[in-house]
């Protein structure tokens, strides 16, 4: 009977591992940096963790990772759920969330004085080489991946 215990133990540790992967990779993501928008802080080649949040738990001066528009600067792919994969990813650090003061950065048509809701600045740390809010406007809250956490 001790073996019968220890089986059922090992499988129900098996089991909580297999759980517990499953819920941290829903709710993290790795991803690699590429281009060099966001130097000094990020290079090339660094991959960094990132915790997927809704845009309510996103502040300002994080680093955000959100889905790359099509050549036009719109999206053309679903709004994201889950599946991440096909997508392109960009790496920058949040200049503005809803119901901040729109900054000086932004374009002049761009609409009101406030962020709208659903709605983020994004900019990168190396405004020479990045493609952010400055040319492409608001970032839809629905094309947000996470926050990141760290470099690995």
């Amino acid at each position: 009977m001790p073996g019968l215990v220890c089986g059922l133990s090992g499988m129900s540790a098996m089991a909580a591992l297999a759980t517990g992967v499953y819920l941290l990779r829903r709710r993290t993501a790795v991803v690699a940096v590429v281009g060099s928008s966001m130097q000094p802080t990020l290079a090339p080649g660094d991959r960094v963790l990132v915790r997927r949040v809704r845009i309510g738990h996103v502040r300002t001066g994080q680093i955000v990772v959100i889905e790359k528009p099509g050549e036009s600067g719109t999206w053309v792919t679903p709004p994201l759920n889950r599946a991440t994969r096909q997508r392109e990813w960009m790496i920058k650090r949040v200049a503005a969330v809803p119901g901040d003061h729109r900054p000086d950065a932004m374009p002049a048509d761009s609409p009101g004085v406030l962020i709208p809701a659903g709605k983020l600045v994004v900019l990168g740390d190396n405004p020479a080489r990045s493609l952010d809010s400055r040319q492409i406007g608001y970032i839809p809250a629905e094309r947000v991946l996470g926050v990141v956490l760290r470099p690995l």
